[in-house]
């Protein structure tokens, strides 16, 4: 008898993963662009990403003093402004590779080739098209992509 709470494998999709796991699984598989990923590792990912960046922005504009001249330009950051700018970029580019291969994963679970990744370069409609995929349900046939 299987326990319906054991964690899969980390090749696996984790369907209903809480969030902690999906954290989890997130960094594990850095890089991995290989196998699936379930709806709920890639939206709570999401979650995690969104907050952390808001925050983030948040802080470095409300700690870098004024952030506009007289003449109404935007003003690069200063002081703890500039620090939390710089946090926020390394954030950004320690995240981008794994999001990317998360989002892979997102499509091979949904039965679409990664390569489906590409239309968010599409002006206007790519990025709602990618972003309806990634509502979008598993689809057993998915299981093609499995390592």
């Amino acid at each position: 008898m299987t326990n319906p709470q054991a964690v899969p494998a980390l090749n696996l999709p984790y369907y209903g993963a809480p969030i902690g796991a999906a954290v989890q699984r997130f960094f594990k598989k850095y890089a991995t662009f290989t196998g699936r990923a379930s709806r709920s590792e890639y939206w709570w990912w999401a979650l995690v990403q969104a907050v952390v960046s808001f925050a983030l922005t948040l802080l470095a504009v409300a700690t870098s003093g004024r952030t506009v001249d007289e003449f109404g330009n935007p003003m690069a950051p200063t002081g703890l402004g500039l620090v939390f700018f710089i946090v926020y970029l390394l954030w950004a580019l320690a995240t981008i590779i794994p999001h990317l291969a998360l989002t892979v994963r997102r499509l091979h679970d949904t039965n679409r080739s990664g390569f489906w990744i590409f239309i968010a370069f599409v002006p206007f409609v790519g990025g709602i098209i990618l972003f309806v995929f990634m509502l979008l349900d598993s689809k057993p046939e998915g299981a093609r992509f499995d390592a």
